[in-house]
């Protein structure tokens, strides 16, 4: 795929897909967004692809925001038409695949955001995380009230957002924005180990773990219990499912096919 902001490179199952946009600390515009979503959606169809890896290139930055000067002139009805359309945010979410975040330096307003919108976060020593909009009259608009409370509690997510401030990857990991805090540096190759552990499951069963707990934060328990059954039947009945029960019987290393 030829696209000017966004790298891809995929090997032994694991796509790893970088901004490449260092010079503006990868902040994200209209290129970026468009370019990414079109990479998570090229993903998709790609049985060679179990997980994916999301990184900013340079050693700034993931994303240092939006590019604030490309909204700056739009007007209100401007903005709603924009959020018709279907927002990277939104395609990292619905990825049916595992999604690791490789984090270092500037996390920001937009670019916390799409951190949020994948499955697990690892951060280097030098991240740093903040939601600026306060500071510019403005909200989150892109998952920085909605998915950031989920993830961290109504009181965090409520200090990030009204404060304006900015948290150290030592703090962020204490009240649990990212899972993984590693030294500086050493982001990448966190996120690619575990993108090779991942890998070695069923990507039936990867899909359906994502699915019931994406479940699990959008509805009460009790419906969410009765999705978790409906969606253990699924996997229950797929071949690598079956194939996974068989495996274990008969003390052998399963073979699963995505199936």
């Amino acid at each position: 795929m030829n696209h000017k902001t966004v790298l891809l490179s995929i090997q032994d199952g694991i796509a790893e897909v970088a901004i490449n946009r260092p010079d503006k600390l990868n902040a994200l515009n209209e290129t970026v967004r468009a370019e990414l979503t079109e990479v998570f959606g090229h993903l998709v169809g790609r049985n060679d692809v179990r997980v994916a890896i999301l990184h900013g290139a340079g050693d700034k930055a993931f994303v240092a925001g939006a590019d604030v000067g490309e909204f700056a002139s739009r007007t209100p009805e401007q903005q709603r038409e924009v959020y018709r359309h279907l927002r990277v945010y939104d395609a990292l979410a619905e990825f049916p695949k595992p999604v690791i975040c490789a984090i270092h330096g500037f996390c920001i307003g937009g670019g916390n955001e799409l951190a949020l919108a994948c499955d697990v976060r690892v951060a280097d020593a030098t991240a740093r995380f903040g939601q600026f909009e306060i500071r510019l009259g403005l909200i989150p608009g892109a998952g920085g009230t909605q998915r950031l409370t989920r993830l961290v509690g109504p009181g965090q997510a409520l200090r990030i957002g009204l404060s304006g401030d900015l948290i150290d990857a030592h703090e962020a990991h204490r009240i649990g924005l990212v899972e993984f805090l590693v030294e500086e540096g050493g982001h990448l190759d966190k996120a690619r180990e575990l993108a090779n552990h991942m890998a070695r499951w069923s990507p039936v069963a990867l899909r359906l773990v994502k699915k019931g707990v994406r479940e699990a934060a959008e509805h009460h328990l009790e419906d969410g219990l009765d999705a978790e059954r409906e969606l253990f039947l699924e996997a229950f009945a797929s071949e690598d499912g079956r194939e996974g029960v068989r495996a274990f019987v008969e003390k052998r290393k399963p073979r699963f096919r995505g199936r």
